[in-house]
Formats: C-alpha cells, sequence, structure tokens
C-alpha cells in the first residue's frame, strides 16, 4: 500500500500531470507502428524477461478487427521470444471463447497458430493472494500461470464497456482470472442474478487488486507493452460487433511499471484534439475508469508520474502532447 497517496477515487475525474505526486517511472514511446517498431520497444523493457516466458494477449474473438495483428506478434516471438507461450483463460460469458474446446477454434480462426498457446485454466486453478487489498485476499487464476518464470503484459490499448479502458491493467486483472470463479468474483455480487452487477469504482478496485497478484508473482519478471492502435470505445471482446474506431493511431508505449503505462497510454488520449478524443474520453470518465490508475498507485503497483522518452529522436524525454502531434486523424467521412 502506498501511504503516500494522495490521489482521488473518483474513478470520473482526469489528474492533470502537474496535480499528480510522487515518484516517476520510465515509460517509452515510438511511434512506429510495425512489427519493427514493437521489436524495437520490447528490448527496451525486456531486462526482467528471462526463463519459460509466458505472453498475455487477448487474442480476440472470431474475426475480431482492432486485435493485435498477427504478424507483428509472430515477428516478436520469431525474433526475441523463440520459446515463449502465449497464454489467455477462458471467457466469463458464452460465446466464442467460452469454453476450452470454443477458444481452441477461435484461436486458429484468428491465426494465432505459430506458438504455443495456453489456456491458464483449462484443467484447474490456483489461488493467488491479493496483498493489502480490499475486496479480496486471493485471486483465482488459471493454474498453469504459475508454471511459467516471467511475463510480458502486450496489450491492444482501447475502451471498455464497462471498464472505460482496456489496459495492460485490464488485460491481466480480467484475462488472467480464470472463466469461473476469478472472473465471477471480479464481476458479480455474491448471490445476484446479474452477472455484471459490480461497476464504477468497485469494478476498477476488483480489477486491479486481480492484477496486482499477478503482478506480485512475477515480481521484477514482469514487462507491460501497450499499443494505441484502432482504438474503439469497444473491447476486443465485442468482436465484430466492436464501435467503429474513431480515434487516431498514435504509436506503442512500454515500461516496467503497469501504473506508469496505463497512464501514460490515457495521458496520450486526452492530448489528442478534443474532436478526435471525445468518444473514448466519454467511455473512459462514465464508466469511472480513472480508479484504475488511482488505485494501482494507492496499491503501491506504480507512479502516475513518469518520464516519456521518445525512442524515435534520440531518446529525449518528451511530453503527451509532443507524442500526438501530427497523428492523422480520421476524416469526418470516415466516421
Amino acid at each position: 500500500m502506498n501511504k503516500d497517496f494522495k490521489g482521488t477515487i473518483d474513478g470520473r475525474k482526469y489528474i492533470p500531470y502537474g496535480e499528480r505526486t510522487g515518484n516517476e517511472s520510465v515509460v517509452y514511446f515510438t511511434r512506429d507502428l510495425s512489427p519493427d517498431g514493437l521489436i524495437k520497444i520490447y528490448e527496451k523493457v525486456c531486462g526482467g524477461i528471462t526463463g519459460k516466458t509466458a505472453i498475455k494477449l487477448h487474442t480476440g474473438e472470431k474475426n475480431g478487427p482492432n486485435i493485435i495483428p498477427r504478424p507483428w506478434v509472430k515477428a516478436l516471438v520469431r525474433k526475441k521470444l523463440p520459446d515463449a507461450s502465449i497464454v489467455e483463460t477462458n471467457t466469463y460469458y458464452e460465446g466464442d471463447r467460452y469454453t476450452t474446446g470454443q477458444h481452441r477454434e477461435t484461436l486458429k480462426v484468428n491465426g494465432w497458430t505459430f506458438c504455443p498457446v495456453d489456456i491458464t485454466d483449462e484443467e484447474a486453478t490456483v489461488a493467488l493472494p491479493v496483498s493489502g487489498g480490499k475486496w479480496f485476499t486471493e485471486m483465482y487464476m488459471g493454474k498453469n500461470l504459475i508454471n511459467y518464470d516471467s511475463l510480458l503484459v502486450l496489450t491492444h490499448f482501447k475502451g471498455h464497456m464497462m471498464g472505460g479502458f482496456g489496459g495492460s491493467n485490464k488485460n491481466i486483472g480480467i484475462g488472467c482470472a480464470d472463466g469461473r470463479i476469478g472472473k465471477a468474483m471480479i464481476h458479480t455480487t455474491e448471490g445476484s442474478d446479474n452477472m455484471w452487477s459490480i461497476a464504477e469504482e468497485e469494478l476498477m478496485e476488483r480489477i486491479t487488486e486481480s492484477s496486482k497478484a499477478t503482478v506480485d508473482f512475477f515480481g521484477k519478471n514482469i514487462s507491460f507493452i501497450n499499443v494505441l492502435r484502432n482504438m474503439s470505445v469497444s473491447c476486443d471482446c465485442e468482436g465484430c460487433a466492436a464501435m467503429p474506431v474513431v480515434t487516431p493511431n498514435i504509436g506503442i508505449l512500454a515500461s516496467t511499471d503497469i501504473c506508469a503505462v496505463d497512464t501514460a497510454s490515457v495521458d496520450l488520449v486526452y492530448a489528442l484534439d478534443e474532436k478526435d478524443h471525445a468518444d473514448l474520453v466519454e467511455r473512459i470518465t462514465t464508466r469511472h475508469g480513472h480508479r484504475q490508475l488511482s488505485y494501482m498507485n494507492e496499491l503501491g503497483m506504480g507512479n502516475m508520474k513518469y518520464v516519456l522518452i521518445d525512442l524515435d529522436n534520440g531518446e529525449k524525454r518528451i511530453y503527451p502532447k509532443d507524442a500526438v502531434e501530427g497523428v492523422i486523424p480520421f476524416d469526418e467521412d470516415d466516421r
């Protein structure tokens, strides 16, 4: 727990950088949305990625249009992580990934066939401790997660129907929890007939406590990459039913600090012109999504202040407005 936390618990409130307190972490940035860009930024945060390595990736519903392109991930695996496995869990809702059989078929449809994919809750679950939480003392994960020495959290940053945004915190907070017990603990009030009965600040806090269990388990052997591309207000779990993309592509962010990389991702969205970020900002604020960031900081998972390093320009320090300068907005006719 961060005893120096002075933030707000109001998940609707965006805290400008100048009002934040605490230490700064390093976040790397590139505008190069390509396999080379992904590899380049991975090399900056790979120091702790050793031994048997898992890549936590949202592999998407069948034919989902906005997931991280398969060739990018394939290039990263082939060149830098040849022995790694993608890890996933089955979903809480009924759909293309509800059972292991349905999930494996969806993986084939989406082309995730170039390396092993471990559906970690295929056979059993494991309870990992949650330190300092107010909702949980433990979270149930896919049991196979504990077979790995390192975890690369590779995230398509976008909006989310209930979380406001889906960054690294959501990717492992929900995505590592097993499909029946863990995800129910996060989403559903005990005894409720409404499986989505938990929302707003409480949901953000439950997601974050689940995420903390995974972060604490891997310790220094975990890194985070957020890809800010094809950012709909919808999560990739909505597949082809996702709302249209209306936010300009920005680039790729990476850090060894989960709070810093998600905070920087939100900051870059806010730094866009109002007309280009209005839909995504509205989704974040109306779902109280900022509480993900402040609660990570409150739990001592990382910093909301950071140094943003531009890999495209001599690794100089830049600010969010510098990062989004020159992005190409969508034409009104394309919206």
